[in-house]
């Protein structure tokens, strides 16, 4: 039994021999047109399927009772995962499944999870004759150059919890402190507070630039 077992044990075979085989087999099953063709069929067959689910889903959203609406997602198993398909529909609705195709799937969800940020984007699609994975890569590329900043106007305006807004006048940053001290000074000897002698000096100078001042001469 010994002698048998002896006899039985294989010669060791070179594992970089394997390997090399391995890779030319893999090497010639890529280079046939059937195989080239596979991978994308798969992938475009994946984009389609999404769309088709995420515009059906929609349209039961629309048609359907809320009970019945959850009852189908219960029974699909996709309770919870609706969310991502019904964003995916209101982005793509002005589009047919088979226009998107050759779109990658990651490619579909990122553009409806930031439809809002690429709505530019979505729209040129609707120009383009066909759609493809380059084209909306180029429009995404496009849409991410920094753009010039445009200087925020300055505001005085502030809102309350309740929606009336506020005026609310910047620090007024001075060597001399003029402003500040003239201010508290009419503050302590008028008995006034500062919005009432703020809003008494802006419409003595509006006053002014319509006209309405009158000079009189001291006699």
């Amino acid at each position: 039994m010994i002698t048998q077992l002896q006899g039985a044990v294989a010669t060791p075979v070179n594992k970089q021999v394997i390997t090399q085989a391995k890779f030319e087999q893999y090497e010639e099953k890529v280079a046939s047109p059937s195989y080239q063709k596979f991978p994308f069929q798969l992938l475009s067959d994946a984009t389609e399927t999404i769309l088709r689910y995420a515009f059906l889903l929609a349209h039961f959203k629309k048609t359907r009772s809320l009970r019945e609406y959850k009852k189908l997602l219960h029974e699909l198993g996709f309770s919870g995962e609706e969310k991502k398909y019904l964003k995916v529909a209101a982005t793509f609705q002005k589009f047919s499944p088979e226009d998107l195709t050759q779109i990658e799937p990651r490619t579909i969800y990122q553009l409806a999870e930031n439809s809002k940020k690429y709505q530019s984007v979505i729209d040129r699609l609707l120009d383009l004759t066909v759609v493809t994975q380059e084209a909306v890569r180029e429009l995404i590329i496009l849409e991410r150059k920094p753009r010039v900043p445009k200087p925020d106007k300055p505001s005085i305006w502030r809102r309350m919890n309740n929606g009336r807004r506020y005026c609310q006048i910047p620090p007024i940053h001075e060597q001399d402190e003029r402003t500040g001290v003239t201010l508290q000074k009419m503050m302590d000897e008028e008995g006034l507070s500062a919005q009432h002698i703020v809003a008494e000096a802006i419409a003595l100078r509006q006053a002014h630039k319509e006209g309405r001042l009158v000079t009189q001469e001291k006699t």
